[in-house]
Order: C-alpha cells, then sequence, then structure tokens
C-alpha cells in the first residue's frame, strides 16, 4: 500500500466547476518512505496512565502504568497513527542510550523530552511514540520483577489499551481512549526495553505488529545462568531493587520472593524460572508471537549473551514469523552507535513497511546483515548462514585438534581448583602458553589453518569425562590463536568510543533536540583471541531441573551448547579447545575441587563453518613436527556489565 495526501486539494465539482476543499490530514510517501511533514514542536505531549489488572505490590490496588505520549497535532484533526513503544525500567535511573538520557516533564507532569531519537524522528513522519515507564519503576505502580509476568503484562495492557481493550486515565482521574491511533503498534529497545518487547509479543496480544529487540534477553534463567553455572549471585532481586527508586521497604516481600524463586543454592532451572521465559514459559511461548521481529544482537555481548538470540531465533523460524537480524562484533551496544546512518534508514523502512503498509521491498532483501570485522559486514539469506556445515574437530594425546579421533585408553586431566582470588581461574590464565602444563586446564591446539573459514552458528562441546566428587564446574573455550586486528569488544566501551561530533536524526526543540555523538569503533591487535564460550555444572548434563551427582570413577557423556558466534578463521591462525573448571571472569561458582579425566576417544567440539563448495575439514592441517608455544603473556579485560 502506498499513501500520497496534500493538505489541501483541488476537486472537480458536479458542472465542471473546480472549488478548493482542505482534505484531512494524512501521511505523506515519496521515494518509498514517509515524509516529516507534521511539526515536531507542535506535537501533542500528554501522559495517561493504564490500567493492567495486577496487583503487582500486593496493596490492594491495580497497578496503573504510566504512559508518556508525543503525537502528531493533527491526530486531533481526524488523522489516525501508528505507535512506536519504547517500555523501560530505566527512565529514572540509568537512564537510555549512550547519553544514559532521562525524560524531563513540564509544571503539569507531561513530557518535555523522551530520551533517544525515536520520537524526534518518527513524529513528523507520522507515527505516535510512547514512553512507557515499566510495573514497579519511575512513575508507575507495582514493583519489579525482573522479567517476570508482571513486567511483561504491564506492556501487553498498553497494546490492549491501544486497541479499545484496556482501560487508562488522565491525571485528573478521567478515563481515556486511544482514539488518534490505528491500533498497529511496535515494541523497540534495547536490553531490558527489547527483553519487555519480546516478553509482550510471546503473549500474543493483537496489535503488536512488530517488534525491534537490541541485545535482549529471552530466557531470565538463561540470563542468571548457564547449564546450572551461576553468572552472578542473587541477580533477580538485585536487578528489581536497581530498577526501583521508591524506598525498599515497599517491594521488600516482593524481593525475598525472588530471591527464594531463584534458587542461587543449586542453580537449577525450576518453575520460577519458568515464568520468565519467554521462549517456552507458563506465561510467555515463542509460538504464540505474532509480530514480525527485527533483532539486533552482538556475538560478542557477554551481559545478554549471544545464546538469547540463537534460541530465540530458531524458536521463531520453526514457527515461521517473519523476521530479519543484524549481529555486531561489539558487545552491549546500540546499533544507533555502530552503524548510525543505515541503521535509522533501515529501521525507517521496517516500520513503514509493518506499521504502515509500504511496499518498499525490506522482506526480499537479505534475511541477515553480518559484522565479520571491524565495519566489515556482509549479508547472507539467513542466520545461521545455510551454508555452515559442520566441522568436527577431536583432541589428541599429544595435545593437538584435528580430525582424527585419539586412541582409545588416551586422556587428559584437570583440576576445578580455585585462583588466587579464592574462586576460579581467569580467562587469560586459561589461554596464556597453551602448550604448558598447567593443573586447572587442558588444552589441544590444530595446525596452522590452510585456508580462511567462517564460523556461523553455534559450536557444541562433547565431552565424555569421569569426576572424582559428585560434580565439577567445566568450561570449554574455542580459541582463535593468530596476530590480527579485532573488534575490542572486551575493553571500556564494548568496542565503541564516544567522540565529542555530533550527528541529528529527526527534528528538534529547546527541550528535546535530535543529536548525538558520534561513535566510532574501537579495535586491539593482539595474538589470541576467545571465539566461544560455555559452560555447564556435570550434575546437570541430563537436565537442567533435576540434577543427576556424577558416580567417582564412570565417565558420562556432557554435551552441551557454547554462546553462537560468527567469526573469521584465519588462514595460517591456530584454533583451540580448551576445557578447564570455573570461569572467574564470567562464574560465580566457588570450584568443586574435582579432578576431572576426560576420554579423548569420545571428545569432540563440532564447528559450524562456512568454507564455499569445499569440505571444512579441508581448513585442517595435519600434526606439525615442530613445537610451538603460543603467547605466554595474555592480558583479557572482563567486559563491563552496562544497562543503558
Amino acid at each position: 500500500m502506498t499513501v500520497a495526501v496534500l493538505t489541501g486539494a483541488a476537486l472537480t465539482m458536479s458542472g465542471g466547476a473546480t472549488a478548493l476543499a482542505r482534505t484531512a490530514p494524512a501521511i505523506v510517501v515519496k521515494d518509498g518512505v514517509t515524509q516529516p511533514v507534521f511539526s515536531y514542536e507542535d506535537a501533542i505531549r500528554e501522559h495517561v496512565y493504564v490500567e493492567t489488572g495486577l496487583d503487582s505490590d500486593r496493596d490492594g490496588k491495580r497497578d496503573r502504568v504510566n504512559v508518556d505520549i508525543i503525537r502528531p497535532r493533527e491526530t486531533e484533526q481526524g488523522l489516525k497513527v501508528p505507535v512506536i513503544i519504547d517500555e523501560s525500567p530505566y527512565y529514572d535511573n540509568a537512564g537510555r542510550g549512550n547519553e544514559s538520557e532521562r525524560k524531563t516533564y513540564d509544571a503539569d507532569g507531561n513530557p518535555l523530552k523522551f530520551p533517544l531519537f525515536y520520537d524526534n524522528y518518527f513524529v513528523p513522519r507520522g507515527y505516535a511514540f510512547l514512553a512507557v515507564d515499566m510495573v514497579g519503576t519511575t512513575r508507575s505502580d507495582g514493583c519489579p520483577v525482573s522479567g517476570g509476568p508482571s513486567d511483561v503484562l504491564g506492556g501487553k495492557a498498553v497494546v490492549d489499551w491501544l486497541n479499545g481493550r484496556a482501560k487508562a486515565y488522565r491525571p485528573d482521574g478521567s478515563p481515556v481512549k486511544a482514539t488518534w491511533t490505528t491500533g498497529r503498534t511496535a515494541m523497540i529497545g534495547k536490553s531490558y526495553d527489547g527483553t519487555l518487547a519480546n516478553g509482550v509479543a510471546a503473549t500474543g496480544v493483537r496489535g503488536l505488529e512488530t517488534i525491534v529487540p537490541i541485545t535482549s534477553i529471552s530466557s531470565w534463567y538463561e540470563y542468571s545462568r548457564m547449564n546450572g553455572v551461576k553468572y552472578w549471585e542473587n541477580e533477580q532481586p538485585w536487578l528489581a531493587d536497581y530498577v526501583d527508586t521508591d524506598p525498599p521497604a515497599k517491594c521488600a516481600a516482593v524481593n525475598a520472593d525472588l530471591d527464594k524463586g531463584e534458587d542461587d543454592a543449586t542453580g537449577n532451572y525450576n518453575a520460577y524460572w519458568k515464568t520468565a521465559d519467554y521462549r517456552d514459559g507458563t506465561v510467555t511461548r515463542a509460538s504464540r508471537v505474532r509480530a514480525s521481529v527485527f533483532a539486533v544482537h552482538a556475538v560478542n555481548d557477554l551481559n545478554v549473551k549471544a545464546d538469547h538470540f540463537a534460541k530465540w531465533w530458531d524458536a521463531l523460524a520453526r514457527n515461521n514469523v517473519p523476521r530479519k537480524v543484524w549481529l555486531t562484533q561489539r558487545g552491549h551496544v546500540d546499533p544507533f552507535d555502530f552503524r548510525r546512518d543505515h541503521w535509522v534508514a533501515t529501521l525507517h523502512r521496517w516500520f513503514d513497511h509493518e506499521l504502515h503498509g509500504i511496499r518498499n521491498g525490506i522482506m526480499q532483501e537479505p534475511r541477515a546483515d553480518i559484522e565479520i570485522g571491524p565495519d566489515q559486514w556482509i549479508t547472507q539469506k539467513d542466520w545461521p548462514s545455510p551454508d555452515a556445515r559442520t566441522l568436527t574437530l577431536r583432541p589428541g594425546g599429544d595435545g593437538a585438534l584435528g580430525l582424527k579421533r585419539a586412541p582409545k585408553g588416551a586422556t587428559a586431566t584437570f583440576t576445578d581448583e580455585p585462583g588466587p582470588e579464592g574462586t576460579g581461574r581467569s580467562e587469560s590464565e586459561m589461554v596464556a602458553d597453551p602448550t604448558a602444563e598447567r593443573p586447572f586446564r587442558t588444552v589441544f591446539v590444530s595446525g596452522p589453518l590452510r585456508r580462511n573459514g567462517r564460523l556461523s552458528g553455534t559450536p557444541e562441546a562433547r565431552l565424555r569425562i569421569k569426576v572424582d566428587r559428585p560434580t565439577s564446574n567445566v568450561t570449554a573455550l574455542l580459541v582463535d590463536y593468530g596476530e590480527d586486528t579485532r573488534v575490542d569488544y572486551l575493553g571500556e566501551g564494548s568496542g565503541i568510543r564516544t567522540l565529542d561530533t555530533e550527528s541529528c536524526h529527526g527534528e528538534s526543540t529547546a527541550d528535546d533536540d535530535a543529536c548525538y555523538k558520534e561513535t566510532e569503533v574501537t579495535t586491539v591487535t593482539s595474538p589470541v583471541n576467545v571465539v566461544a564460550r560455555g559452560w555447564i555444572d556435570a550434575q546437570n548434563h541430563r537436565s537442567l531441573s533435576r540434577p543427576s551427582p556424577l558416580r567417582p570413577g564412570r565417565y558420562y557423556d556432557v554435551r552441551w551448547e557454547t554462546l553462537s558466534q560468527e567469526y573469521v578463521l584465519k588462514k595460517g591462525h591456530r584454533l583451540a579447545l580448551i576445557v578447564a573448571g570455573t570461569d572467574a571472569d564470567y562464574n560465580t561458582e566457588t570450584p568443586t575441587g574435582a579432578r576431572v579425566t576426560v576420554d579423548l576417544h569420545g571428545s569432540s567440539v563440532r564447528v559450524p563453518v562456512v568454507i564455499g563448495e569445499d569440505e571444512p575439514s579441508t581448513m585442517v592441517a595435519p600434526p606439525e613436527e615442530t613445537p610451538w608455544r603460543g603467547p605466554s603473556q595474555v592480558t583479557l579485560p572482563v567486559q563491563e556489565r552496562e544497562f543503558r
């Protein structure tokens, strides 16, 4: 559908007379995109409270969600517009975006400044923008529950209100309806904001046409831990307290329930986590998603890790959800800060297509944009690459990583021992001096790769192990040894540097400008990079809910997926599999002290590789006769955890 209108038109009347008549205000499309024909300065700015039907703070009253609205003034003259929502718990604490912006208000409590560029850019083009305070945060009622049901259902209530299925009230208490909207709604946001978009979409709510989740969670269990290994202690109540700026006593009882439900004592998946699972939960499921999805994720994000995207994407594919994805080599970074102009233009076309119905061809373009090196992008028809094939690499008794199985009876050992700080061993320790004997790890290194290939997808560790205690934490690292310049995703800024210059996208007022500081990629030149990471508590090898302690002295097959990746494996570099105990950089577990024996004959790592027409095995060289040592001193920073 294309739409084009004028604010006044010459109409031919009966009898051939011509008269000027005013037409209703409407959207203008030119060159396939909506045009900025509506005044941003004159736009209506208001706020309402949407009734949710929840009582998350247990005060006997229904929670109401604060909704700050900006919409073209012409919506008072019959124009109906679609809606873009950024629902967030961060509007009065961490702020939004690289510059940590917060909302500001006038004396009547109506919004003056909306964080980010969405309002400045899209309102003049015929959209309304809603900045929604998540339940329990900023000016909304209730208690936040770190991704649980009430967080999600509060956002759903807003979509319901926009479609005439829920009630809302003005600040004076009078009821208000969203008569100015078509009801067609999008949700967008980074991190927690995009997570809420995932969750609301997974309720199956009607009227939510598309979501744009950016580095966002799809299972809160997997945000907190992997396969029984905890990333953080006390994560659920801590995060709820962080986003709630009300006095602590208000939600103390709710937070106590979060603490109990997350079950830090075991690290297991349970009924509590099922309520905050958007892929296959009790409240939300990917099979219910009606909205299209334009996902953005960073394969090197170690806050919201890449398995959130990969498993969500796979679930969407199984249900034939229309979708698109950008994958970057940065860390927890918004595309506005790594590919700004292209991002704004692509997002514009996406919303025009999904909300205004403009046929602009965006769905006929390649589904995936992939960053394969610093500011180096390719497109492919899907993700993972349909051309990827499995390369099975096997550890050898001589420390080599190759194609052949080790002889029966060949083993390697390591101990899940504490490091100097009493936790585990750092990744710097794990990857340094790879051919040297270290009691806390075992390392297997390939010869120089014979040709380039690209990892596209999710590696899988398959280990046959026995332990001398009921369990052990096990880390599997896939490591690239070879001097190269890569995105500095572990450094300050997680791959970007903020500059003093600005660029502007949209229209401005004295209170809310559309200009933001530009950024540039940061790189690091080093001889080593951890490509993929994966962790498991060995007693969870059969079930995340029902651990099976291992019988000492008996071998078990332990298989698990690492974090997903897109990574160019370069000719002349070496690929290594490092198996170790507790990862002090990203695990909060206490090492068990178990001695772990790896049956090399029964162990492997499976890597999805794109290498053209040939078999991936052609990348792998036979074992070398000349000894290779590798870098003896390695410093890998721990990636900062950000909420902006």
